[in-house]
Order: C-alpha cells, then sequence, then structure tokens
C-alpha cells in the first residue's frame, strides 16, 4: 500500500521513413508492396476509474495486490476474473520489500513475490502489456516504489514506458518531494493520470495539494497506520473529509486502509466517496488460497463476490445475489 505523499494525450503520426539508399541515389528499384495497416488495439477511451456517484448508488471498488503473489500466470487469470465481477480497478504493485506502511499480510506477500523472481518493474509492465487488451472494464492502477524500481531508471523515460504498457494510471511509493513536478510533468507528456494520495490528518494544505493533482483519483487514506488497521471512528466519520476535498478536485475519491468487509465498503460509501480500497484483506484471500492448495482464481472470486457493496450498481457490474 502507498506510503502517502503530495503527487507523487495524444500520439502525433510517426515520421515518414527514409527512403532506401538506392532510390535517394536516383538507382531504379522495383517496387514493394505497401505495408498493411497495423491493427490498433480497442481504445480504451476516456473512462473514470471509478463512475460517478449517484445518491443511493453502491461505491466503487479497487482492490490492491503484489505482481507475482500469485505467480503472474496465475494472476493473469485472476485479472480477467476480476474484469467478469465487475471490479472497477486493480492496484497492481510491483513488490517491494520491507515497506514501512505496510502491515505484515502485504509484507509477507511481497517477500513471495520477491523470492519467486520474475516480478521486476519490465516484469510486470509485460504483464500488463498483455492482459490489457482483454478487459472490457477493469483499470490498471500501477504501483511502483521509486527507490525500489525508478531510482535508478530515467524518468520520464520508464513512465511513457509504463503508459505504453497499457497502464491506466500511476502510483509512485516515496517519490521524494524535489522530484514531484518532475513526476507530474512527465506523466502529462505520456497521457498517464496519476494517482494521489493523502491522510485523513494531514494538513488542510497537503490534503488540498494532493486532491488538486489527482488525475486518475486521489487515494485517501482512513488514518495514520499500517496498511490492514482500521480507523478507530469507522470510515463513515470521514464525510466532512471527504466534503472538503471535493471543493480541490474533480478525479474521484476512494478511501483506503482498514477496508475488508462488505459493511466496510458500505461506510466508505456513506462517507460520500467514490470507492472503498481493499489491500491487507485481499493479499490475506491470496495467502490463504495457497496456503490451503485452492485454486487461487476460485477462492478469490468467492472473496470479491462477498465484499462487493449492495445497492444499485454501475453497467458494468453483474447483478447477482450476494
Amino acid at each position: 500500500m502507498p506510503r502517502p505523499t503530495a503527487p507523487a494525450p495524444t500520439d502525433g503520426p510517426a515520421p515518414a521513413a527514409a527512403a532506401p539508399a538506392a532510390q535517394r541515389a536516383g538507382t531504379a528499384t522495383a517496387p514493394t508492396p505497401a505495408a498493411r495497416p497495423a491493427q490498433a488495439p480497442p481504445a480504451r477511451g476516456p473512462a473514470p476509474f471509478f463512475p460517478t456517484r449517484r445518491p443511493g448508488t453502491a461505491p466503487g471498488l479497487a482492490l490492491f495486490l503484489n505482481a507475482g503473489d500469485p505467480p503472474l500466470p496465475v494472476l493473469r487469470d485472476l485479472v480477467l476474473m476480476l474484469d467478469q465481477e465487475g471490479v472497477d480497478c486493480l492496484e497492481l504493485a510491483v513488490p517491494f520489500p520491507d515497506s514501512v506502511t505496510d502491515g505484515p499480510v502485504v509484507r509477507r506477500s511481497a517477500r513471495r513475490a520477491l523470492e519467486r523472481g520474475g516480478a521486476d518493474l519490465d516484469d510486470v509492465l509485460a504483464f500488463i502489456a498483455d492482459v490489457r487488451p482483454h478487459l472490457a472494464h477493469l483499470r490498471i492502477a500501477l504501483l511502483a516504489d521509486w527507490s525500489h524500481s525508478l531510482k535508478h531508471r530515467d524518468l520520464a523515460a520508464t513512465t511513457g514506458e509504463i503508459a505504453a504498457a497499457g497502464a491506466d494510471g500511476l502510483l509512485l511509493h516515496a517519490l521524494p518531494p524535489r522530484l514531484r513536478e518532475e513526476h507530474l510533468e512527465s506523466a502529462r507528456a505520456a497521457g498517464l493520470p496519476v494517482v494521489t494520495t493523502c491522510y485523513a490528518s494531514s494538513p488542510a494544505t497537503v490534503r488540498a495539494q494532493a486532491a488538486a493533482q489527482a488525475a486518475a483519483y486521489l487515494y485517501l487514506v482512513a488514518h495514520y497506520g499500517r496498511s490492514g488497521t482500521a480507523p478507530a471512528a469507522g470510515h463513515a466519520a470521514l464525510a466532512q473529509t471527504v466534503t472538503d476535498l471535493r471543493a480541490h478536485t474533480t478525479s474521484p475519491i476512494a478511501v483506503g486502509f482498514g477496508v475488508s468487509t462488505r459493511q466496510d465498503v458500505q461506510a466508505v460509501g456513506a462517507s460520500g466517496a467514490d470507492a472503498a480500497i481493499i489491500g491487507s484483506a485481499a493479499v490475506a484471500a491470496v495467502e490463504r488460497a495457497q496456503e490451503d492448495g485452492l485454486d487461487v482464481t476460485a477462492a478469490f472470486r468467492t472473496f470479491v463476490r462477498s465484499v462487493l457493496p449492495e445497492g444499485p450498481h454501475h453497467p458494468h457490474r453483474p447483478h447477482r445475489p450476494h
């Protein structure tokens, strides 16, 4: 899960290819057949991460997982299942060790993924590029730690690679404040929406800045602490904070930390937020399935259905009894 920090499109036509050397020199050459235009992938369009909430409707749902836990081939089936079930967003982390803001469940997950190998930034981008064209609704927000994944890479070039892979948004964990503007500019240039974060207890100016700079969504961390722990007053008590943030952003507001059940998701909805983010409970469901030797995708489908909020659903969410 992210350490809260303030943050932190169109491609032009390709240049015409140069003429062959013999042709440039005036030597006659046999004409070559015109290349068939490449089949463009289906356009994702400007759909938001979470549907606009109307009074009385259920909040959106985002789930957090570490890439590589479960292993990427299994994760691919799981991601396709999330799309089928109408989950709005997957926060997919490039695993990194010893996060100071994560509780033991998420830290164990990152350790498993790192020990398996094959889930560094390049592996995760290849995974997204493979699965993204098959998703009808699910959006993918990539979470990457600055020191572990980006510190030794060119920020602008890497941001472009993340966008080209098909990620729908980017959340940089522990980005140094001195690089915040460079990050925002690189993301704008790549057409990649950013996720920004703040604590509910952050100073009003910090919350306002994070809200103003959110392009994908604002991740409102329910309370100061580690992932998996809930706020003492409950998530519905964030209503005034959510209302205050609305004055600074038109992007969706999603609430996380301590959200683990359908009742918690409904409480987030009662705060007026657009979506709930489930992290540790989702990771724990994967952990249990692997430890028990179960089909991870099937077990995780059961978990997803147990937390999807009740109430009127947006058009992409299947209608089924809970």
